[in-house]
């Protein structure tokens, strides 16, 4: 073998080695345990982050780890590939999103690839592929059928100079990104699925404390979002009355607002009552009141997400109109609120301002009245001032409220509820935050919807063996809307499945999220072409380990568990079934789930003399700390061309701390240069190291050295074990059995102490802290290194152990490391033992080798270290104590003193007293 480590040649070699054996091929297997280990497939944006390869070597050494244990693991990988990026680019370099697309799934493919994953690639899937979203289509169909799919307007952004939709990212200020127009609210029909009734499911399943939780292998943060943003509440359901009249002398609405609310014990404390820019009393109120007209229109612009809507500053505008509250018969002033969604319950609310804080806000700004109606024993209150107290319910009692008086909020609750029913305006009531999951995108790259318009008998489902419904892939978008529309060949030859006149396609195209939903599903089944999903996911599903970044964490994470929920109840019969089945057998998808923290880089800037700012790469840059180390500043340390022409050599510019890596603040780190110049096997254990999985990662290039100064080292070990003829002694070991030489006393120190390793790295894997795995790499590396034959030159017995413990080093750091293990492995001729590296019996710690001969005890004497002794390990308390009394340091120390205490802590340490 190669005395030095040559990254490039170690790395070529070992991954042709896996291509020719198609070595991650993986099958349905009985005979093994299974293992499902995948992580979120990529966005192909066209190059790799090292977030990515942090996230997939986590993956990897998953995958590789328990294929040394004997399971059956599925590694595979795919490419979220429709979305708005594609037609951004596409509309930017005048090709089609197709082109553009297709050639970055090639690069990142290459770039996976040269990183060593295990990855089955005879599972690749992209989502932009009609034999992929055929299905997206076909269940959508399925869900048609059952009434988990309908159709019903929606409130969209739309830009009028681009004739297009734009998501809510694409409006800024109220203008559409790319015109610069005023976006305009319009109502159209779309495509809705009744995510809603599964809610009580989707919670059961991931509450904390939930007898039927099902979701224990999940962290408790990403359950506790999910559950808020299905957000069960329980409360009042009422209605405020009125006779408020339309233009046709009709009662808007039958006479009655109906708000929703959790806290009916504050109903006395209502002062006013505020309704949607899209609410009927709005729009009713604004037909004679221009500036009311004005504010409602100013409202529409913009997003109208509930996210968005919180962070703005809470406007409203008096109707003039008055509802009638319905236990004091008070009239109640209806203003609008621009913080107050239609699409959220009846589009109304209650305000009850001293107990609310928005409410309290808009009140205090409006100079509404502030009525007080609960109070908190020992608390006073003001409407000065908010305080916390004024929401509690845990605490509360009513006041001020008539018949409450003197109620805690559950049993105010009841009473209300009882009081409005007896009126006939209201009764409790459960409501859900969750939403239904509206799907239809205005946007060409992506999943056709499956429907056609006829003028005569409406849309229609496309007939179930005209699918899949294919996208073209050679239109270019202009940016006048969605080019689908005016494509002839889409539209061509298309009739109505049920009259059979001409008729015309859908051309709105499904949410992205729909592709991500269950894709981890048809890795199971990658290439059936008669089924979604079949024997394939019997077999793998539920997925073993999810791996992925925190933001996914609610939206993609809740609909795969909605999807997976309509595919088990969505009943067909196969081939070879001899009555239907769901097309799933399992209720959740994914049993454990870990949230890999993001990886961060040093950012620097400068702010350009026209007020704009400059980002500088980190390898340009030179810190300058203060007295105690701390980053207060930088400069550069080359000259760079900046905003403000040639900037020279120690410039200063700004530190603004760490953060995520990003092109736009030029603090990324390019996969491929770290490749290059080190090599994949430093690039992935740099990442396991520095960090544990799921907690940030900060990127320090001297680290990146020191990793690769490692593997050197391990490959100048194993280059001397092959200069030193240890061959025969490698060819010797068992590979069931540990060895049974007669070891003296340097070889069994030697064992003790990789084999008290392996003990703790085995558990680190288990638990997935592979940080720690590394550095117990390092120990038995240190160990290796640092051993001295009792003779001149080792014995058998010592090549033995030396052997056997560089041979249980390279499988404990394969995983992290395959190149070099591989190559050493094969060169030193472990293989010829063991077999290849990849299906190598993982090492298993010898409870021999763990037992001591002899045991050292630190020796201190009042409480101060003054040296150590070692004593047989069979020793007693008493002769322990007098081999401490016995040494030298003890003369030394007591000066003929006789000791006064002598404390024994077992295999630890003795502390002498004088």
């Amino acid at each position: 073998m190669q005395e030095k480590y040559d990254h490039s040649a170690v790395e070529a070699a070992a991954q042709a080695h896996w291509n020719a054996s198609d070595a991650y091929r993986v099958s349905e297997d009985a005979g093994k345990p299974k293992y499902y280990a995948c992580s979120m497939l990529p966005y192909p944006s066209g190059k790799l982050h090292m977030g990515h390869v942090r996230n997939y070597t986590i993956n990897d050494m998953l995958t590789r780890s328990l294929r040394m244990k004997g399971h059956n693991v599925l590694m595979p990988m795919g490419w979220d590939a429709f979305g708005l990026p594609a037609e951004n680019a596409a509309l930017k370099n005048k090709v089609p999103p197709a082109k553009w697309t297709y050639e970055n799934i090639a690069y990142m493919k290459g770039q996976m690839q040269a990183m060593g994953l295990a990855i089955d690639w005879s599972r690749e899937i992209a989502t932009c592929q009609p034999e992929y979203y055929r299905w997206n289509q076909w269940l959508f169909l399925k869900m048609l059928e059952k009434g988990i799919a309908y159709r019903k307007t929606q409130v969209v952004n739309w830009d009028p100079v681009d004739q297009t939709v734009l998501a809510n990212e694409q409006v800024i200020d109220g203008r559409g990104w790319r015109t610069g127009a005023l976006v305009e609210k319009r109502e159209i029909p779309g495509y809705y699925l009744k995510i809603t009734d599964y809610a009580q499911e989707l919670l059961d399943h991931v509450q904390i404390g939930n007898d039927k939780a099902t979701l224990d292998g999940w962290p408790d943060k990403v359950r506790l979002m999910q559950e808020n943003w299905i957000g069960k509440s329980s409360g009042v359901r009422f209605a405020f009355t009125h006779d408020i009249q339309d233009a046709n002398g009709q009662l808007i609405q039958d006479g009655r607002l109906y708000v929703f609310t959790t806290r009916p014990d504050t109903i006395f404390g209502v002062t006013f009552c505020a309704v949607a820019p899209e609410h009927p009393l709005a729009a009713h109120a604004a037909a004679g009141n221009a500036r009311l007209a004005a504010f409602i229109a100013e409202c529409k612009k913009g997003g109208n997400t509930e996210a968005e809507l919180a962070t703005k500053e809470k406007e409203g505008l008096p109707t003039g109109l008055f509802v009638t509250h319905p236990l004091t018969g008070e009239q109640i002033a209806v203003w609008v609120g621009n913080y107050v969604l239609m699409s959220y319950g009846d589009g109304a609310v209650m305000g009850v301002p001293a107990h609310d804080e928005r409410d309290f806000a808009f009140a205090k700004k409006y100079g509404l009245p502030i009525q007080q109606v609960i109070a908190v024993e020992g608390e006073t209150f003001s409407a000065d001032a908010w305080q916390e107290w004024y929401g509690d319910k845990q605490r509360s009692v009513c006041v001020n409220s008539n018949v409450l008086d003197g109620l805690t909020y559950k049993d105010a609750l009841e009473k209300v509820a009882e009081l409005l029913a007896a009126k006939g305006l209201g009764e409790k009531q459960t409501t859900w935050r969750l939403r239904d999951w509206g799907i239809s995108r205005q946007r060409y790259w992506g999943t056709p919807i499956p429907i056609i318009h006829c003028e005569d008998c409406g849309p229609q489902p496309v007939p179930e063996k005209d699918l899949p419904v294919v996208l073209p892939e050679d239109l270019v978008p202009d940016g006048s809307g969605n080019p689908l529309v005016k494509s002839a060949a889409f539209h061509a030859g298309v009739v109505c499945p049920c009259c059979g006149k001409p008729a015309r396609r859908e051309t709105d195209t499904m949410d992205t999220f729909v592709d991500s939903s269950w894709y981890f599903i048809r890795y199971c089944d990658p290439h059936n072409a008669e089924q979604m999903a079949d024997g394939g996911a019997d077999y793998w599903m539920p997925m073993d380990q999810y791996i992925g970044g925190i933001e996914h964490a609610i939206l993609h994470l809740l609909y795969a568990r909605f999807w997976t929920k309509v595919m088990r109840d969505i009943r067909v019969k196969g081939p070879g079934d001899s009555e239907a089945r769901g097309l799933v057998k399992i209720d959740e998808p994914f049993t454990r789930l870990l949230t890999q923290g993001m990886v961060l880089n040093h950012i620097y800037s400068r702010r350009t003399a026209k007020g704009g700012k400059d980002y500088f790469w980190p390898k340009d840059v030179e810190n300058v700390t203060d007295e105690g180390g701390k980053i207060i500043g930088a400069r550069l340390k080359v000259a760079v061309d900046s905003g403000d022409g040639l900037l020279p050599v120690d410039t200063p510019i700004d530190y603004e701390g760490v953060g995520t890596m990003s092109k736009s603040k030029n603090n990324g780190v390019d996969p491929q240069e770290l490749i290059a110049r080190y090599g994949a096997d430093t690039a992935r254990l740099y990442t396991m190291f520095t960090a544990p999985p799921e907690l940030t990662l900060e990127w320090n290039d001297a680290a990146v050295e020191g990793s690769y100064r490692f593997l050197r080292r391990v490959w100048g070990f194993g280059a001397k074990l092959a200069e030193g003829g240890f061959g025969s002694a490698i060819a010797a070991l068992d590979k069931t059995a540990a060895p049974t030489a007669t070891f003296g006393k340097a070889a069994k120190a030697l064992r003790l102490e990789i084999h008290t390793v392996l003990g703790q790295v085995d558990f680190d894997y288990q638990r997935m802290q592979y940080n720690t795995v590394v550095s117990g790499a390092m120990k038995m590396l240190n160990a290796l290194e640092g051993f001295k034959p009792e003779g001149d030159a080792c014995s058998e017995a010592e090549r033995t152990a030396v052997a056997e413990s560089f041979g249980i080093l390279l499988r404990v750091l394969y995983p992290a490391t395959p190149h070099v293990g591989h190559a050493l492995w094969h060169a030193l001729g472990y293989e010829s033992v063991f077999g290849g590296l990849l299906d190598a019996p993982w090492p298993q710690a010898d409870a021999k080798a763990l037992e001591q001969d002899e045991i050292e005890y630190m020796l201190q004497i009042n409480g101060k270290l003054r040296g150590a002794i070692t004593v047989p390990a069979d020793a007693d308390k008493a002769a322990i104590e007098a081999a401490a009394l016995a040494t030298e340091a003890f003369a030394r120390q007591a000066a003929g003193a006789a000791p006064r205490k002598i404390i024994v802590v077992p295999r630890k340490l003795i502390n002498i007293v004088v």
